[in-house]
């Protein structure tokens, strides 16, 4: 599939000399500093050595004084609480954080956790809930990840006596629940310096404030510190900021050789096949969240809050178990439907050239819909829909957008075909009449062809610089390493190297697809080098003709002797 490169802009020569005078580094380390904002010794400092003492004060939170104030008067007045979570993995492992924390404080009869059935009860806070509340005598839920748009639940709770503290990360609406406190940092009136917490850390912060106010020490939260970085990965939110400091030292948790690992992310450790080696947010996103995710979407997701929260290796080992079954079952929904999906497409002339994907199938799970609609998008890239039927006789189903193009605003325009619809620009869901699924597609369809750019339709690959394979060193790499969490708003960083050749005979195609060669420059440097699913390029790349190539650097381990690669992402020859 052809790609669009995307060069980054220089940066100012003045700001890069600068910048290396003070830390006499790399010159491509110094553009890329640059790029991410670093321009002086102090910000170099703080990127490189994020510490917990800088974390923002948890009570410049609106309302944070109000959730500490009820929080406190549960805790002396002998009140049961209820911690109320999501059913991803930021819903689930902001259950286990805050259930952590109190538990010490309330005692095992005093505090207990609750999520939604996503099939009966719908994503958020649920009548069925509040009334499990109120019938079990929890006078106060924490909701986490959810809730801030819940003003009508939240209204209902008051008549059963029941008070919420709300922990988002979700855009408001324009009127808030009338809760206790509702702790959500993209609040218009909230002056809360980093905007981009997730759900766990919104949790995190009332923890914070709580264990300040109580005197606490701070070693039992810093310990929980793990849990928050699986919620940072899994949640796609950007690894700047706050939530960098955070990831940082949750992933230095996960990868201390000296500490006992928590028994429920060491089976999961052990499931994903990671071993000894070092986890990172991309571990993070493909080993641990898929198996969390997957009891919420196929079933009953406490049973992924039980995992985190085992105290045994027996008892962990017992629950990853159930839960890595579910994800079996998951992956083979998976696998199923978007073979089917795919091959909708295929065998639908005006489906292949549309400038959407719209496909429903009563039977499909709805618990894949969405990472069916993540692999179609992969495959054909543009915005695309799958839809399912839901218990109701509905049709529901999740959407995917292409970088730049809003796909919850092209919803919106189809309001009066739908019951529902909520999300943002890069994802949503909805439901409507299965009876309104031709009529959608034909308007989604025609709204997304005359305001998609051509070019929007052609994945974009990010180039941070330029750089000669002769500088791609183990020196180099140490440093790159030290730029670690990578992830959104801190990418791992993309490289481009012009005029390469391969080392004669060295290309060949490997597994079904993929491109393994050794690259040479200027002919005195080689490097090996892989391109997944690259290998339509072969034949060309054989003929012997200089080349582009973007990609990043990893260590690459064979037979126990590691050695430097690229991992291509695209290869272009200069017309």
């Amino acid at each position: 599939m052809e790609k669009r490169w995307i060069r980054k802009p220089v940066p100012e020569p003045a700001t890069v000399r600068q910048l290396a005078d003070a830390l006499r580094v790399n010159e491509a380390i110094i553009s890329l500093l640059c790029q991410r904002e670093v321009s002086s010794f102090e910000d170099a400092r703080a990127y490189f050595r994020p510490v917990l003492h800088e974390l923002p004060n948890p009570l410049r939170m609106r309302d944070m004084d109000r959730a500490v104030a009820r929080l406190v008067r549960a805790l002396h007045e002998g009140e049961r609480v209820l911690v109320f979570g999501d059913y991803d993995v930021d819903g689930t492992t902001s259950v286990a954080v805050v259930y952590s924390y109190l538990l010490p404080l309330f005692g095992p009869e005093r505090i207990d956790y609750y999520i939604p059935d996503r099939y009966q009860e719908g994503y958020g806070v649920s009548e069925t809930g509040i009334d499990y509340a109120a019938q079990h005598g929890y006078a106060l839920i924490i909701a986490l990840d959810c809730g801030v748009k819940s003003v009508d639940k939240v209204t209902y709770a008051t008549t059963r006596g029941v008070d919420f503290i709300i922990c988002d990360h979700h855009l408001p609406g324009q009127e808030l629940p009338p809760a206790v406190a509702v702790l959500d940092p993209k609040r218009t009136d909230c002056e809360y310096p980093y905007k981009e917490l997730s759900g766990c850390g919104v949790g995190f912060k009332l923890m914070q404030a709580l264990g300040e106010h109580l005197g606490l020490d701070e070693e039992p939260l810093h310990e929980l510190l793990d849990l928050l970085a699986v919620s940072i990965a899994a949640d796609i939110v950007p690894i700047t900021g706050e939530n960098r400091i955070l990831a940082y030292h949750g992933l230095r948790l996960l990868n201390d050789p000296q500490r006992p690992q928590r028994p429920g992310l060491d089976a999961l450790r052990e499931l994903a096949g990671m071993g000894v080696n070092e986890l990172n947010i991309t571990s993070l996103v493909f080993g641990f969240a898929p198996r969390i995710n997957a009891a919420g979407r196929m079933g009953d997701a406490k049973r992924s809050v039980a995992m985190l929260l085992a105290q045994t290796k027996k008892e962990a080992k017992e629950k990853a178990g159930v839960v890595d079954q579910t994800n079996q079952e998951r992956r083979g929904f998976d696998t199923s439907t978007t073979k089917e999906a795919l091959q909708m497409i295929e065998d639908d002339a005006g489906l292949r050239t549309a400038s959407a994907t719209v496909l429903f199938k009563q039977d499909w799970h709805k618990g894949v819909v969405g990472i069916v609609a993540s692999r179609c998008l992969d495959k054909y890239y543009r915005p695309t829909i799958i839809l399912t039927a839901s218990n109701d006789g509905k049709a529901t189903g999740s959407a995917r957008s292409v970088v730049g193009f809003d796909v919850h605003e092209a919803i919106g325009e189809c309001a009066d075909l739908l019951d529902q619809f909520g999300g943002h620009m890069y994802a949503a869901g909805l439901t409507m009449p299965v009876e309104n699924v031709p009529a959608f597609r034909e308007k989604f369809e025609r709204i997304v062809a005359g305001r998609i750019q051509p070019e929007q339709l052609i994945p974009p690959v990010d180039i941070d610089c330029v750089l000669k394979l002769s500088d791609v060193t183990p020196a180099f790499f140490n440093l790159l390493r030290q730029m670690e969490p990578f992830g959104p708003g801190n990418s791992n960083p993309v490289f481009e190297s012009r005029n390469v050749y391969i080392v004669r005979h060295s290309a060949r195609i490997v597994g079904n697809s993929h491109l393994k060669l050794t690259l040479t420059q200027d002919g005195h440097c080689t490097i090996d080098a892989i391109g997944f699913g690259l290998g339509e390029y072969h034949e060309r790349i054989m003929q012997g003709e200089p080349f582009s190539v973007c990609y990043t650097v990893e260590m690459n381990e064979f037979r126990g002797v590691k050695s430097l690669q690229l991992r291509l992402k695209d290869i272009r020859w200069e017309e």
